[in-house]
């Protein structure tokens, strides 16, 4: 089989990271050989990212403008697969600044981009969110309508529509919280597991909110499902349309995730403070309830995604192992 490139777009972000990381372990098992290569632009790629994954061959490319893509065009070619990670995720910052959410998180210029190539013979996985949904149930389905309540949501349903309207062959895949050990290069924001850990290790009361409940996956299993969908292009070449919810099984309230560390960890669980999510202004309107229903998932990918404690577990013992090296 012929030689297969992957290129991943944020490729310096956590998912990205964690990405190159599971395909540069498969690297030896796979039937074919397979290029890798993904884009930066606000975090340079670190000389830990780039020592840790030598094959993979880094582009500068700004999404805004679509500067970049032409360099990977010359020196990569027409790729298999396209896995766009990259995003303004953070809800509060696309509430301040709308207009940036919509140019960066609506792919625009990487769609024209792609529209430059022969048609079908790229892949397309497109990274959105539980934020598209209303909040106001549990256990969304795929088919529910969007009605985001913020500008993070609103730029992400405008990236699938854009998706689905001129791309032939793509999956996008609605992710709640990813959560998981830290990348080889830190990333600069927050992890949520690892600051759960780091405020109840103090021992002092923390706020949580009893009522806002998500499907957090584990970071693992999100690559394992991007490898699947990878794998089932490169061997079928079957133009795939699909749009599929992609959570952890378990339905959890913040109280619910800070109670999982507490327990793991042996921490005083008297220190977690349950508050309503609207005793607090965070500048931004948070859904309340985005848990998913990943029925569609499991059956059409195979894939069991880690309940929410095992993968606590994980990723405090992945912690723990890197600091004792």
């Amino acid at each position: 089989m012929s030689e297969k490139k992957v290129l991943i777009v944020g490729g310096t972000g956590y998912l990205g990271q964690h990405l190159l990381q599971g395909f540069t372990e498969v690297l030896h098992s796979l039937p074919y050989s397979l290029s890798l290569a993904f884009t930066y632009h606000s975090n340079p790629p670190s000389k830990q990212l780039l020592d840790g994954i030598p094959q993979a061959l880094p582009f500068y490319v700004d999404l805004r403008t679509g500067n970049g893509f032409d360099d990977i065009s010359k020196n990569l070619g027409q790729p298999d697969i396209v896995i766009n990670c990259a995003a303004l995720s953070i809800p509060r910052a696309c509430e301040a600044d709308p207009e940036a959410a919509l140019a960066i998180n609506v792919p625009y210029a990487l769609v024209r981009w792609l529209s430059s190539f022969d048609e079908n013979k790229t892949f397309l996985i497109h990274l959105s969110t539980d934020q598209v949904y209303e909040g106001t149930k549990s256990f969304y389905k795929e088919e529910d309508e969007t009605i985001p309540v913020n500008a993070y949501g609103k730029s992400k349903v405008v990236a699938e529509q854009l998706i689905l309207t001129n791309c032939p062959n793509f999956a996008i895949l609605r992710s709640s919280i990813i959560f998981g050990p830290q990348t080889i290069s830190p990333v600069p924001k927050s992890l949520p597991i690892q600051w759960i850990d780091s405020v109840l290790a103090k021992g002092e009361k923390m706020d949580f909110f009893h009522d806002e409940f998500r499907c957090p996956v584990y970071v693992r299993d999100l690559v394992t499902i991007i490898q699947t969908l990878t794998n089932r292009w490169i061997s079928e070449s079957k133009p795939m349309q699909l749009l599929v919810n992609v959570g952890g099984p378990d339905r959890v309230s913040r109280v619910q995730m800070a109670e999982a560390v507490a327990e793991i960890r042996g921490y005083n669980a008297s220190s977690i403070n349950p508050v309503s999510s609207s005793s607090v202004d965070r500048g931004v309107k948070s859904p309340a309830d985005i848990s998913m229903d990943i029925t569609k998932l499991i059956q059409t990918l195979g894939v069991s995604p880690t309940g929410f404690k095992e993968g606590v577990k994980l990723t405090l013992e992945a912690e723990d192992a890197s600091k004792r090296q």
